[in-house]
Parts: C-alpha cells; sequence; structure tokens
C-alpha cells in the first residue's frame, strides 16, 4: 500500500516509517498540516497515519479536510490524549481509526494493514492465481507448493499484480503503489522488479508484459 505518515517528531516519524516500510508498504513522510495537504491532493495514498498535534495545519483540520473532499483514503489519527473524549472527537472529524501514544509497532502495523483492505475492493485474504499463492498476513509467496523468497519490493509489486485478478497493471500504477515519492520514474525500477519477480517464480512464466499498458498475470 501507499502510506502517508504525517508526524512533526522527526524521529518517531522514521521509526513509524521504517517500521511500515518492513511490511512491504510505500511510505512517505512529512512534519506538518500544510505539506500533509499537499501530498494528499497529488499523491494517491491508501492510508494516512496522522498526528493530531500538527504545526502549520492542525491535524483536526487536515482531517476535516480530507473527509468533505470526499477522498478514499482512510486516516489512523494519533495523539497523546487518551481521554474518551478525545477519541470520540477525532473519529468525529472523519478519522477511520484511533490509537494513542505511547503505541506498540505491530499494533499500528496491524491497524494500517486494516485500514488499508477498508480502501480497496474486498478481495480474499489470500491471493492465488496461476499456481500463485501469496499471503498478505504472513509475507509468504508459494509456486506451485515451492516457497519463494521476496524482497519488499518484488512483494508489493506481486500483490498488486495478483489483486488486479487477471487486468493489465500499468508500470506508473505499480510504481505509485510500491515506491516512495523518492522514486525516479526513469530509473527503470518497475522494470527491474518484474525480471527479478519472474525469476525468482520460475518457470513456465506467468508474469506477462502486455504492450502499452503493463503487466498481467495470466
Amino acid at each position: 500500500m501507499r502510506v502517508l505518515v504525517v508526524e512533526d517528531e522527526p524521529m518517531l516519524a522514521d521509526a513509524v516509517a521504517e517500521w511500515l516500510r518492513g511490511e512491504a508498504h510505500a511510505v512517505d513522510i512529512v512534519h506538518d498540516g500544510a505539506a500533509a495537504l499537499e501530498r494528499a491532493a497529488v499523491n494517491d495514498y491508501d492510508v494516512i497515519v496522522l498526528d493530531r498535534d500538527l504545526p502549520a495545519v492542525h491535524g483536526d483540520e487536515v482531517c476535516a479536510r480530507l473527509s468533505a473532499s470526499g477522498a478514499l483514503v482512510r486516516i489512523l489519527m494519533l495523539t497523546a490524549a487518551a481521554e474518551v473524549a478525545d477519541r470520540v472527537g477525532g473519529l468525529g472529524l472523519g478519522a477511520d481509526d484511533y490509537l494513542t501514544k505511547p503505541f506498540a509497532f505491530p499494533e499500528l502495523a496491524a491497524r494500517v494493514q486494516a485500514l488499508g483492505r477498508r480502501s480497496r475492493p474486498a478481495v480474499p485474504p489470500v491471493l492465488r492465481r496461476a499456481g500463485i499463492t501469496l499471503d498478505p498476513a504472513r509475507r509468504e509467496v508459494f509456486r506451485d507448493g515451492r516457497y519463494v523468497p521476496l524482497s519488499r519490493k518484488e512483494f508489493a509489486v506481486l500483490t498488486e499484480l495478483l489483486r488486479a485478478d487477471g487486468a493489465a497493471v500499468s508500470a506508473e500504477q505499480l510504481l505509485e503503489k510500491a515506491w516512495d515519492e523518492h522514486a525516479d520514474p526513469f530509473t527503470g525500477a518497475v522494470r527491474l522488479a518484474v525480471l527479478k519477480l519472474r525469476r525468482k517464480l520460475g518457470g513456465p512464466p506467468v508474469v506477462e508484459t502486455v504492450t502499452g499498458a503493463g503487466y498481467r498475470i495470466s
């Protein structure tokens, strides 16, 4: 998934991003509310991890604006305030979930994963096609019963291809979902990841290049 972390404490923001990247998500970071609104306007995020007490534009206003815009992105609001009234207030602004600080990283990752499932059409918990079995929860892939070790980027690319259920997925779509904003679209990163994925999955080939459209698993 593509995730935006909005947190004004740089060390915490980096720690959250690193943990989520370890779960094969593409993660961008900003440190104030104004920047969050700018990024959300130009990038298609699945989930935004939003600190409530932000400079420039308060997290409450960011949440309210995103909710009013009709954006499909899911919002996980973070705050040091643990009172019930604070949680109710945050949810009332349009947040989809609420987590108080300090929090456990595994719990945050699980909540992000759950929100991500809600931001997309429902898919089976385990994805299967062309002899490939991908378990997102366990981060395991098998091809005809053989375990296939994949890097985080390869796993993310394969997930998007399987989610497409036979339809072609463009290189731009893969770049949007599997890489963060620092990825250079002209480096051939997607092509290289697909090449490595094909090699690891082995024969017969299942990842097909669709001229002018991208890639698909037929």
